[in-house]
C-alpha cells in the first residue's frame, strides 16, 4: 500500500555520495550499492561521478535489460519523494524502450563476423607483406593496412567492451584481450577505466578523463585556472610548461595525433603495474606480452633500420584518422564543471557530443555499420510518427549511447 511506503528527498539520497556510503536511485527506487560498487563491472568511478543522484538514464543506456532483476537486493526500502523526470529524459527513455521491445539493440550478428572477418584478412596481408616481399612499397602498403586493421580493431574493442558484438559475457571479454591487448597493445582494462568514466560524465572538465590532456592541449580556457581531475585525484596545473605548450597546440595537434599511439602504450604499462585495483589484471598483462612478442618480431623482419622506422612510423599516423576522429566527437562540444546531474545526464550527453555525417563508402572505416544506419533512419522515423518533439539529433545520440 503507499501508505507503507518510505520515503526521502533527494536532498537526503545525495548525502549518501562517497565509497562507503554510496546510494543511488533508479525510477525513484533507492538502491545502497556501498559495497557492491568495488565489484562492478564497469568499475568503481561511474557510480562514485554519480553517487547520490538518480542514475536512471545512465544505467538503462550502459546495463541489458537482465540487469534489471538484480537491483532487488540491493534495495533500501525508501522511494524518493520528489522525484521527477524532465521531458527530454521522459522521450529518451520511450524511444529506448521502443528500441529494445523491437529487438534493435541486439547483436549484429553478421555484421560482427564481416567486421572481424576483414580484421582477419588485413593482418594476414601485413604478415604477407613483411615476410615474404622485400620492396619497401610494399612493406609501406603492409605498414598502412596494419594502421587500418588497428583502427578496425579498436572499433571492436570498443564495442566488445560495451557487451554488444558476442552473443555472451564471456565471448565479448575474449574479444576484448585479443582485439584490445593482443593485437593492438592497449589494455582493455585502461580503456574501460578511463572509457566508462567519460560516458558517466561527458566533457565534464574535471570529471571526464578524455578532456584532461594538460600541460599538453587544453580544450576550454577554463583549464587555465588549474582544475582539479577528479579522475586522477590530482591538480591539472596550468603551469609556465603548459602555457608555452598550449599557446602552440593548433601547430603541434597534428603531429602529436601522428605519435599519440606512443601515450596509450605508457598509460596501459601504468595502470596495469600500478597499485590501482585491476579487473582481470593477469589475463591483461598476459595479452600484452602477446601485443609485444609478435610487433617487434615482425618488425625486425625487415630488411634493414629504414624499412623498420618509416614502417613504424606509417602505421602510427594512419591510426592518428581514428585519434581525430575521437577528438572531433568530443573537443569542439560543449563543456562544464563539475559532476553531472542525474536528471540532465541525457542533455549533457548530446551537449558533449559532435555526430559528424559522413559519406555512406566511409561508414566501415569509420565503424558506422549498417545495422547503426538502419537505428539512425529508425529514430528519424520514431520521431516523425510519435511527433515528440525531440530532435533528430538527440534521439540519434539516444541510439549510439545505448547500443
Amino acid at each position: 500500500m503507499e501508505c507503507d511506503k518510505k520515503y526521502i528527498t533527494i536532498q537526503q539520497l545525495e548525502q549518501h555520495n562517497k565509497a562507503g556510503d554510496l546510494w543511488i536511485s533508479i525510477n525513484g527506487k533507492v538502491y545502497n550499492v556501498s559495497d557492491w560498487s568495488k565489484y562492478h563491472p564497469g568499475g568503481e568511478t561511474p557510480l562514485l561521478n554519480l553517487a547520490g543522484k538518480d542514475v536512471t538514464d545512465a544505467f538503462t543506456a550502459y546495463h541489458p535489460t537482465t540487469a534489471w532483476q538484480y537491483l532487488n537486493k540491493f534495495f533500501t526500502g525508501y522511494r524518493l519523494k520528489d522525484y521527477e523526470v524532465s521531458e527530454v529524459s521522459k522521450d529518451y527513455r520511450n524511444i529506448i524502450h521502443e528500441f529494445t521491445k523491437a529487438g534493435m539493440f541486439e547483436n549484429k550478428g553478421h555484421t560482427a563476423v564481416f567486421t572481424l572477418t576483414s580484421v582477419a584478412a588485413m593482418f594476414g596481408f601485413v604478415f604477407y607483406g613483411v615476410l615474404c616481399c622485400n620492396s619497401l612499397w610494399v612493406h609501406l602498403c603492409s605498414a598502412m593496412v596494419l594502421g587500418m586493421a588497428w583502427i578496425q580493431s579498436a572499433y571492436i574493442g570498443h564495442d566488445s567492451g560495451h557487451y554488444i558484438v558476442m552473443s555472451g559475457h564471456g565471448w565479448n571479454k575474449f574479444v576484448q584481450l585479443i582485439t584490445g591487448n593482443c593485437l593492438t597493445g592497449i589494455s582493455i582494462a585502461w580503456w574501460k577505466w578511463t572509457h566508462n568514466a567519460h560516458h558517466i560524465a561527458c566533457n565534464s572538465l574535471d570529471y571526464d578523463p578524455d578532456l584532461q590532456h594538460i600541460p599538453v592541449f587544453a580544450v576550454s580556457s577554463r583549464l587555465f585556472n588549474s582544475v582539479t581531475s577528479s579522475f586522477y585525484g590530482r591538480k591539472l596545473e596550468f603551469d609556465y610548461m603548459a602555457r608555452i605548450l598550449i599557446s602552440y597546440q593548433h601547430w603541434t595537434f597534428y603531429p602529436i595525433m601522428c605519435v599519440a599511439r606512443v601515450n596509450l602504450y605508457i598509460q596501459t604499462l601504468l595502470l596495469l603495474f600500478s597499485k590501482r585495483q585491476v579487473q582481470d589484471r593477469t589475463l591483461n598483462i598476459m595479452g600484452i606480452i602477446v601485443f609485444w612478442t609478435w610487433f617487434p618480431l615482425l618488425v625486425s623482419w625487415l630488411p634493414n633500420w629504414s624499412h623498420r622506422v618509416m614502417f613504424v612510423l606509417t602505421s602510427f599516423v594512419v591510426t592518428s584518422i581514428q585519434h581525430v576522429q575521437f577528438c572531433l566527437n568530443h573537443f569542439s562540444a560543449n563543456v562544464y564543471v563539475g559532476p553531472p546531474n542525474g536528471n540532465d545526464w541525457f542533455e549533457k550527453q548530446t551537449n558533449g557530443t559532435l555526430d559528424i555525417s559522413c559519406s555512406p563508402w566511409m561508414d566501415w572505416f569509420f565503424a558506422n555499420e549498417l545495422t547503426i544506419r538502419t537505428l539512425k533512419m529508425a529514430a528519424m522515423e520514431a520521431r516523425d510518427v510519435n511527433n515528440s518533439g525531440v530532435s533528430k539529433n538527440l534521439l540519434w545520440e539516444a541510439v549510439t549511447i545505448h547500443g
